[in-house]
C-alpha cells in the first residue's frame, strides 16, 4: 500500500530527475555554446544572447520547471531532514505548512519574474 509519504518521495526522486535535465540542458547551451556557435560573436552572456533565449518559450517553461523541481526537491528534503529530530506532531504539521507556504511564495515570485520578463522581451520584439 502506497502511503503519502512514499508518494512525496516519489516526487521528489522525479524532481531531481527533472533538475537533472533540465541543468544538463541549462550547462550544455551555456558552458558549450562556442563550439554549437550559441551566442553570436558575443557569446551567450551577451545581451542579445540573453534576449534571444528569453524570448523562447521553450526556455522559459524550462525554466519555471526547473524552479519548481528545485524548490520541490529541496524544501522536501529540508522538510525530511528537520523530521530526522523527532519533534511533535504539531510541530511537524506547522514546519509543514510553513515549507508549503515559502514554496508557493518563492515559486509564484520566480515564476512571475520568468514570465514578466518572457513578454516584456517578447513585447519589443
Amino acid at each position: 500500500m502506497r502511503t503519502r509519504e512514499s508518494t512525496f518521495w516519489t516526487w521528489h526522486l522525479l524532481a531531481g530527475l527533472v533538475i537533472l535535465v533540465a541543468l544538463g540542458i541549462h550547462m550544455f547551451v551555456m558552458h558549450l555554446s562556442r563550439l554549437l556557435g550559441i551566442g553570436g560573436d558575443g557569446g551567450v552572456l551577451a545581451w542579445s544572447s540573453v534576449a534571444g533565449r528569453s524570448t523562447s518559450v521553450a526556455f522559459a517553461v524550462m525554466y519555471v520547471v526547473l524552479l519548481g523541481a528545485a524548490l520541490y526537491h529541496g524544501l522536501y528534503g529540508l522538510r525530511t531532514i528537520i523530521f530526522e529530530l523527532s519533534l511533535s506532531e504539531r510541530a511537524e504539521k506547522i514546519i509543514s505548512t510553513l515549507i508549503v507556504l515559502v514554496g508557493v511564495v518563492l515559486f509564484v515570485a520566480g515564476s512571475y519574474g520568468t514570465i514578466a520578463f518572457y513578454l516584456l522581451l517578447r513585447g519589443s520584439a
